[in-house]
């Protein structure tokens, strides 16, 4: 919660509290404390505000799958990788005790890890890392009766990188005795089996675990939910924003990273506007010099044109345009040839990925905007919108790919960069780490995430229960 402060500045509040309702009406949200169990009661409160940004992120999402909620682990918040630290070394206790059975030891020991994403994949790699390299020595009796196992839905993991990334994961998987089944689709989730379907036969296959965790992608929380239904987006898979992250029918409220998608605007539903500005003399022919003014304008409001130009290997505007009509420069376009020119870009379009990389250039650029609206509200001069009338005064967001890695374990990670240039290997690993310890919020959690790695180096993880 922020205040301005014409003297000392904005005035900044943090409270720890549960959002449970947003009233865009009135121009309130509606809290209650997290701390009920210490108060006694769970106390609600209500904050106005003018402008209101929601980056609440999501939740995971289980597809309604029976017995999921009750019996898998979820990576989302701090208290998960605690919850599944403690029990995980449990199931190493339990199964170390001499009146269990073998077969109860084997069920106790496998750990199921429920979709084959980046976060599954790297949960599945750290795990092997922690029984290997740590639990082993501690629990030498049962170290050989340990098993992973990856379900993924689709045909591979990884599916998001390139097919040399996914390649070797599944290579260094198999030599980790790493067991992934792709195909196979969870159908329910009972207190000690989890029930499978492989796609490609219907057979339904029982995996019995000793602890699972479900990483298969995200949902809406359920007060964001209820607020999509007040704002007129019931349907919708997350809130949708315009390119300046605002909330589609609520002027003052903005969202960003995992709660939100960027609804971006097509060209051919503007292109009778887009023509229009650029044809300045009115003749209704457009030229290629009227055509190079505009380009700058056209590619900012609509990304998927500049995405267009790149995959076509030209270098401008004017040159989709030849390319499309086969003439030479001095050639007018009327409006027909000009639609037939951008009649492929709204092929391009993309949705952002759910990835915290997303959410961080997100709240920067909201931040810049904030913190520059009063002097654009002065000179409200900004990039062209295509649609309606004037211009805005912030130029729309654009996300920036810095490229993605998967950690693999045993201190080997791969990674994806931009331009098509794939990584893999230590070196890879030690890259990851710089660039990690790089975001931290300041020198401080800097040097501790740092120290905690050395510590691992050194002495091992920690498997003390917390």
């Amino acid at each position: 919660m922020c205040t301005p402060d014409l003297q000392t500045g904005p005035r900044c509040e943090f409270r720890e509290a549960e959002c449970y309702k947003i009233d865009a009406a009135k121009k309130k949200v509606h809290c209650k404390t997290t701390q009920a169990a210490s108060l006694g009661r769970a106390e609600e409160f209500s904050v106005d505000y003018d402008y209101l940004v929601i980056a609440v992120g999501a939740r995971s999402n289980t597809f309604n799958t029976p017995g999921v909620e009750e019996n898998t682990y979820f990576l989302k918040e701090v208290e998960d990788a605690q919850r599944i630290r403690r029990t995980i070394v449990n199931c190493f206790e339990t199964a170390s005790l001499p009146s269990v059975n073998e077969d109860e030891k084997r069920r106790m020991l496998h750990f199921v890890v429920v979709g084959g994403g980046p976060t599954g994949v790297e949960f599945a790699a750290e795990l092997h890392d922690f029984a290997v390299d740590d639990l082993a020595g501690l629990y030498p009796s049962v170290k050989d009766l340990v098993k992973i196992t990856v379900v993924e839905a689709g045909d591979h993991i990884l599916n998001m990188f390139d097919k040399r990334i996914t390649a070797f994961a599944l290579q260094k998987f198999q030599r980790d005795n790493i067991d992934v089944k792709t195909g196979w689709m969870v159908v329910k989730v009972s207190e000690k089996d989890i029930s499978t379907k492989e796609r490609a036969t219907g057979k339904v296959v029982s995996l019995p675990y000793g602890m699972a965790v479900w990483s298969t992608g995200i949902g809406m929380r359920p007060f964001i939910m209820e607020f999509m239904k007040q704002i007129g987006q019931p349907n919708r898979r997350a809130l949708a924003t315009d390119e300046w992250l605002r909330v589609e029918g609520c002027d003052s409220i903005y969202a960003v990273g995992d709660c939100a998608t960027i609804n971006q605007r097509k060209v051919m539903e503007d292109i009778s506007a887009i023509f229009s500005k650029a044809d300045k003399s009115n003749t209704g022919k457009l030229s290629a010099l009227d055509a190079k003014e505009v380009v700058k304008d056209i590619c900012e409001r609509y990304p998927q044109v500049e995405i267009h130009l790149k995959k076509k290997k030209l270098s401008n505007f004017v040159d989709l345009m030849k390319n499309a009509d086969g003439e030479d420069d001095g050639t007018q376009l009327d409006i027909e040839k000009f639609k037939s020119a951008l009649s492929e870009v709204d092929s391009q379009m993309k949705n952002l990925p759910a990835t915290a990389q997303v959410a961080a250039q997100q709240g920067e650029y909201l931040a810049d905007c904030f913190n520059r609206m009063e002097q654009c509200e002065r000179y409200p001069e900004g990039p062209l919108r295509f649609r309606g009338s004037g211009r805005h005064r912030f130029h729309p967001f654009r996300y920036k790919h810095f490229g993605q890695f998967a950690p693999l374990g045993g201190e080997q990670a791969a990674a994806q960069l931009p331009g098509d240039w794939v990584s893999i290997g230590r070196s890879t690993q030690w890259l990851w780490y710089s660039i990690y310890a790089s975001k931290q919020v300041s020198w401080r959690t800097r040097i501790l995430v740092m120290f905690d790695w050395g510590k691992k180096f050194i002495f091992g993880r920690d498997s003390s229960r917390i």
